[in-house]
């Protein structure tokens, strides 16, 4: 009886162990949902624009340096409602998709807004496209009406669409017909010149009259919060762009939860990056939104010398930029040393972080923390942020922490969740992923799960304590002799050389290896491109790398090749390598 009794016991505390097993395994794996404090909105961009206006009124909202314009909160709504009902009156539609191209002018913003206000969908095309490449964005979302500038330096926006819609030239304002763009209407030029076939962006915005401005405000209640505000093209480094369909949802929400993690209030934003870019939409024009915050636009592009003059002039307390911005602000600041006053924050994001790199923002530009943010234009825009009063060392080895009401998890090849701190492929849910790829159900399963997690495709470690650091992107990772290589980690190591730049790194075929690596480098303007060689990079190396992650191959560059967001085209710098190794120009050292 005892003896039965024993048995029984045992196997409880069999059952127990196993339990108590299983469950410390779940506790241990890469997974983490971070429910936050203040609730998920249910609002759309137009709301919340009026709310900043009620909460903030008297406050500057915009300021464009380069065309002497301001904006409050309360005068952006009215003449955000003038352009939104001058749209209505030209036939644009609840749901009808409006392109905006042009770099970072007071009419993106405008247009931006009166969009949603108008339930239109918003389509951020790139600047710097091309005729064949605009083709392609009117086509791929149906875009029934575009705004653009008339041109911008060599760019000539309305020659561009009259050369890939002929009809322009012999159609009515308005009333454009056309075999090849069947729903395109309507071309706004921001111009003082009469454009056959075009509105003027001014006369749009006095169409309409008190009456149905007014009708705008009563219209926002039709406009539901998850339906379709915004298409974000994918950024363009590996190939022909995707097109990300985000709700007002979406990216009410992401601004608000961005806006809170970097204590916006009342403060003055730099803005260097492209408005079109989800950086733009979420992390910078919908934080500002929620918290009140001034947006500074210091010129139509990027351009480091304006940025540190309207951060002087304007009093700029946060700058917003990605790694390859920053770089070239430090640079220029070297130079010009130009007498910048209190700058609290820098927040980076867009790409990955070079330690180096906040190290020279905070001594060289007097910045007194950096903020990381990370995501991807699918989940519309950030999953982890810094926190506010974080140690030097967490932002300079993480992406930050992750954002209120997300759940992520980094998972192995066959699906399985991997333990804390091991590398995987992140995965996250919650209100910020994408509605889907517009007409590309494919594309869209193929990174959206049923029950709706998002796979990011890239490398990435979740800490126990809710803190990311990213390794790099799965496709990126470079395979030489069996050896797995991330470049992120070269890049690191190149960057913190003393005559570097900026660096990048890339696969390169090889027959013995499968792959070697070849890093394209920039070096300081003190430095002879020509002494900075693969054997002197090995000797620097020796002790601090491992042999197998040395370059074979370094490539001295002028400029990298960018998207306009500022992400590096690698696909570029491999066809670069491509014809040097093709004219005989590379030279090599085995490692």
């Amino acid at each position: 009886m005892l003896n039965k009794k024993l048995q029984i016991l045992s196997r409880h505390l069999l059952k127990q162990y196993a339990a108590h097993k299983a469950l410390r395994c779940v506790s241990t794996s890469s997974y983490i949902h971070k429910i936050g404090k203040e609730p998920l909105v249910y609002r759309n961009v137009g709301q919340q624009l009026e709310l900043a206006s009620s909460k903030f009124g008297s406050t500057e909202a915009i300021v464009s340096c380069h065309e002497a314009q301001r904006y409050t909160f309360r005068s952006l709504l009215q003449e955000v409602d003038r352009l939104a009902a001058g749209f209505r009156k030209l036939g644009l539609q609840k749901g009808d998709a409006i392109g905006i191209w042009a770099p970072n002018y007071m009419h993106w913003y405008l247009t931006y807004m009166a969009a949603a206000r108008a339930g239109l969908t918003s389509v951020g095309i790139n600047p710097g496209f091309q005729g064949p490449e605009v083709a392609y964005c009117l086509k791929k979302v149906d875009i029934k009406a575009i705004v653009a500038p008339e041109a911008f330096k060599s760019t000539k926006y309305y020659e561009i669409l009259r050369e890939i819609c002929p009809e322009i030239a012999h159609s009515e304002p308005g009333k454009i017909k056309s075999e090849e763009f069947p729903h395109l209407r309507t071309i706004i030029i921001n111009s003082q010149e009469s454009l056959k076939g075009a509105f003027r962006f001014d006369d749009v915005l006095d169409l309409s009259n008190a009456t149905e401005q007014a009708e705008i405000a009563k219209f926002q209640r039709e406009i539901c919060p998850e339906t379709p505000c915004n298409v974000q093209f994918t950024s363009g480094t590996t190939g022909h762009p995707k097109a990300a369909l985000l709700s007002h949802y979406n990216i009410v929400n992401n601004g608000i939860h961005v806006g809170n993690r970097n204590e916006l209030e009342d403060e003055r934003i730099c803005v260097q990056v492209p408005l079109f870019h989800a950086f733009g939409v979420s992390i910078t024009i919908m934080a500002a939104l929620a918290k009140g915050a001034t947006m500074v636009l210091p010129a139509p592009n990027f351009s480091p010398k304006d940025s540190l003059k309207a951060i002087f002039n304007e009093k700029c307390t946060v700058l917003h930029g990605t790694p390859t911005m920053y770089v070239d602000l430090v640079h220029a600041q070297r130079s010009l040393q130009l007498p910048l006053g209190p700058i609290k924050k820098a927040i980076t994001g867009g790409a990955i972080v070079a330690p180096q790199l906040i190290l020279d923002v905070k001594e060289v530009l007097g910045v007194q923390t950096m903020h990381s943010v990370y995501g991807l234009t699918e989940s519309t825009a950030v999953i982890f942020q810094s926190r506010p009063g974080e140690p030097a060392d967490t932002v300079l080895n993480s992406v930050g922490y992750i954002t209120d009401h997300i759940e992520a998890k980094v998972i192995d090849a066959n699906g399985c969740l991997v333990p804390f701190g091991q590398p995987g492929e992140l995965c996250v849910r919650g209100y910020l992923t994408m509605l889907g790829y517009h007409k590309d159900v494919e594309k869209t399963e193929e990174i959206l799960s049923a029950d709706n997690w998002l796979h990011t495709g890239d490398q990435f470690v979740i800490e126990a304590n809710g803190y990311g650091r990213i390794v790099g992107r799965l496709k990126e990772m470079i395979i030489r002799g069996g050896e797995n290589i991330f470049p992120k980690e070269v890049e690191d190591f190149l960057n913190s050389h003393p005559q570097v730049v900026e660096a990048h790194v890339i696969g390169v075929p090889d027959e013995r290896l499968g792959e070697e690596l070849c890093a394209f480098v920039r070096v300081k303007d003190y430095v002879d491109p020509k002494t900075f060689t693969s054997e002197a990079l090995r000797a620097y190396s020796k002790g601090k790398l491992a042999h197998f992650k040395v370059p074979r191959y370094v490539v001295p560059i002028d400029a990298f090749p960018k998207t306009t967001s500022g992400k590096i085209q690698k696909f570029k710098l491999l066809k670069e390598y491509e014809d040097r190794l093709k004219k005989n120009e590379l030279k090599s050292a085995r490692v």
